[in-house]
């Protein structure tokens, strides 16, 4: 990559962050509530990117690894009375655990046949979080106790319940996420992955060990989206299944899709985007999502390949 584009790719990505940034300080009370909310979910979508997007592999399970990073911090928290740290330690960590195995199960099929048994893996885990209700409450939830609602950090008292301290947290493991996906995808290894979702026989012939590669994008894929969860449950003090559901494996997927698959600040438009337009729109009607139907239709026949991914290709081919 010519210095001249990876300057151009490092300064837009440094206006938007600080653009996202700078409205903590622009945003009313309720906006910038939604901006936490959406910049947690953005890491989700990202999570979700660098696996269909970047490797070609269609989900519709992602909720299984963000609802095991929602309920192993949760959990964690609620039961075993860890510190938020230890929680959202164990949120990853179960989600990477999850991923792995699933991602060993799941990847000896292809096709349509992986996005059903993906799809089957997240029901089962979603009916198991209604039948251990007694542990979850199932889609009652639980609410958090006030011992994960702040932590100590080298001598510092972090106040979860604090608007702009739970903004700052957000945006950060947002940006961290971002950075990671740019190093991934940007490495040798991300170009081969790329090479897997163009033409994977051909990627076999040059010698490339394809299921491995793809066991590596889906857990770490599966990993990040782990990461969303468990800071969603810590940030927002809630744990609960409806977060397991097929609702929330189609909105990353619509995230992606929206702000334009196989780019790195697409999840992070689709994200703002969607959750706006459903947002205006339930303001004005009950038929919200028939608006939400509406704006995806126009999306596909004028923005085929999502916002980003059709200025990439028609105006600003550098972009990443």
């Amino acid at each position: 990559m010519k210095t001249a584009t990876r300057s151009r790719i490092f300064a837009l990505h440094c206006l938007v962050l600080a653009l996202i940034f700078s409205l903590k300080y622009l945003l009313p009370d309720y906006h910038q509530l939604a901006m936490t909310r959406i910049m947690v979910l953005a890491i989700f979508a990202m999570g979700y990117n660098l696996l269909f997007g970047y490797t070609g592999l269609l989900s519709l399970g992602h909720a299984l690894f963000f609802s095991s990073g929602l309920y192993g911090a949760g959990l964690a928290a609620y039961h075993l009375d860890w510190s938020v740290p230890a929680a959202f330690a164990a949120g990853i960590g179960v989600g990477f655990f999850v991923s792995l195995v699933i991602g060993l199960i799941c990847l000896r099929t292809t096709g349509v046949a992986f996005m059903i048994v993906t799809l089957m893996f997240s029901q089962v885990a979603y009916l198991g979080s209604l039948y251990f209700s007694e542990w979850t409450r199932g889609e009652e939830g639980l609410m958090l106790p006030q011992a994960a609602r702040g932590f100590e950090l080298f001598g510092y008292v972090v106040d979860l319940t604090d608007a702009i301290t739970r903004y700052n947290i957000a945006f950060a493991l947002m940006s961290l996420t971002l950075l990671m996906t740019y190093l991934v995808v940007s490495s040798p290894a991300g170009r081969v992955l790329i090479a897997v979702r163009e033409n994977e026989p051909r990627a076999i012939m040059l010698g490339y060990n394809t299921f491995r590669l793809k066991l590596i994008a889906l857990t770490m894929s599966g990993t990040l989206c782990a990461m969303a969860g468990a800071t969603y449950a810590l940030l927002f003090a809630y744990v609960g299944s409806s977060f397991g559901s097929i609702q929330y494996s189609i909105e990353a997927l619509l995230f992606t899709l929206l702000g334009g698959a196989g780019t790195l600040l697409g999840p992070i438009l689709g994200t703002v985007s969607m959750f706006y337009i459903i947002d205006i729109a339930s303001e004005l009607t009950s038929a919200y999502m028939l608006v939400a139907g509406v704006a995806l239709v126009l999306l596909v026949l004028f923005f085929p390949k999502g916002i980003l991914g059709s200025i990439r290709e028609r105006w600003l081919p550098w972009l990443p």
